[in-house]
């Protein structure tokens, strides 16, 4: 009868001490599911924002935005450029191509000004903009059918950059159209087809 007694409170024993086993093994198996999977880090390029702070001469106003993250654009921050680049003429707005935004923003990067101020000489064109410059004088430099009017282009200057060094910046990126007006001391820049211009 003790022996009975001894083999039973034993066998209770073991099975304490293996079910206390047991769940401190499965405890074991689960938490380091938990903590071993670390996140994945995030590419530095997914994170990169993509900003752009201009003064616009016409209407007065500033803006500072970021408008892309990583590949991502932003559509709110398109919208607050277009507006911001709207026709100072007629107040129409229009779509612009998220490129010239790209093409800006690496440019002021080359310069090694990626905080810097953009001037805008002009942003987008209605037709009747663009004609009542074209009309304006006998050679006014203005192109019958001007990227502007596509929402593709924008004058611009770069306070305490040269208009040389600002045209050869833009030459340097291959991006599209760079057009050169000394006179008036501004560059144009489009995304259209790849082709230089120089005009007083």
């Amino acid at each position: 009868m003790v022996f009975a007694n001894r083999i039973a409170v034993l066998a209770a024993m073991a099975a304490v001490l293996l079910g206390l086993n047991a769940t401190t093994t499965a405890a074991n198996l689960r938490t380091p599911l938990r903590t071993s999977r670390p996140r994945p880090a995030a590419s530095p390029a997914s994170d990169e924002q993509y900003h752009l702070r201009m003064h616009h001469l016409h209407t007065g106003e500033d803006i500072d935005v970021v408008y892309r993250i990583g590949n991502t654009y932003i559509p709110e921050a398109l919208d607050q450029l277009n507006h911001f680049l709207r026709d100072h003429r007629t107040q129409d707005v229009s779509n612009y191509d998220p490129k010239e935004f790209d093409v800006l923003h690496a440019l002021m990067a080359s310069l090694g000004r990626p905080n810097g101020i953009i001037d805008i000489v002009c942003g987008y064109r209605t037709p009747w903009s663009n004609n009542l410059l074209r009309s304006s004088g006998p050679s006014t430099g203005v192109a019958e059918h001007s990227q502007h009017m596509l929402a593709k282009a924008i004058d611009i200057r770069v306070p305490g950059v040269s208009t040389v060094t600002l045209r050869n910046a833009a030459l340097a990126l291959h991006a599209g159209g760079v057009g050169f007006y000394p006179v008036s001391q501004f560059v144009h820049v489009d995304v259209g087809p790849v082709r230089t211009w120089s005009y007083r």
